[in-house]
This record gives structure tokens, sequence and C-alpha cells, in this order.
């Protein structure tokens, strides 16, 4: 199924909004028991860590691929290139592990799940603004 660049700009608002609430939800509910400041503080930290360091230059790298495309109309999936999708199995795969697995303790799981689920999500939200 073919679809307009546009198009592919929404779908990936779609899957990182969707995905970014759901690790959030996971998160949250994970992180009830530790509401403290230092928490908080520390969230903000990481927050802007990820901003920083993770997600500020790939979002711009991957609006602009999308942008840049000459022909109008392109297979849904071009939202993400290759490496994107073998980034996001590997996200899910090791968020899954790491939950199931009791591989990481779950003040660890809490805290960094709600902050990167609320990172994906502010992601999606200032490119809106963008688009």
């Amino acid at each position: 199924m073919n679809v307009k660049r546009n198009t592919l700009l929404l779908l990936a608002w779609f899957v990182w909004s969707a995905a970014g609430f759901n690790i959030f939800r996971i998160g949250f509910i994970e992180y009830k028991p530790y509401h403290n400041i230092i928490n908080y503080l520390l969230s903000v930290l990481v927050f802007v860590v990820f901003q920083i360091f993770v997600f500020g230059k790939p979002v711009k790298k991957h609006t602009e691929r999308i942008s840049n495309y000459t022909e109008e109309k392109h297979l849904f999936i071009k939202f993400f290139d290759k490496k994107s999708f073998v980034i996001m199995a590997f996200m899910m795969i090791l968020g899954i592990v790491l939950r199931s697995g009791g591989l990481a303790p779950k003040r660890f799981i809490a805290f960094f799940m709600r902050v990167w689920g609320l990172r994906c999500f502010w992601q999606v939200l200032s490119s809106a603004i963008i688009l």
C-alpha cells in the first residue's frame, strides 16, 4: 500500500506516540511506590539527557529523510529505515526480557520506563508542531 510523504510522517508519529504512551503507562503503574523528590529530579535529569543524546538528532534526521523523498507516494513501512526497525525491536525485546525475567529491580524498570515513555511521547508532540 503506497501512501503520501505526509502520511509517512503521520504513521511515524502514530507509532512513536503509541509506543511512548504504552511505555509511560507501564512505568507509571510500576512507579507509584517510588514517588519522592529525588526520583522526580532524577527523572528530569534523564529526560534532558535523552533529549540531548538520544532523541534529538534521529528525529530530525528521519523527518528530513521522509521530507526529501522525491516521489510523492511510498510504501507505508518506509516511515522507518532498517536501522530504526532494528532499534525498535531491540528496545521492545529488552523491555520484555527485563520485566518478565526479573533481571532488573522494579524501581529501575519503573523509573526508566516512565522517563523513556514520556520522552518518546514528548518527542512526538514536539515533532507535531514542526509538521
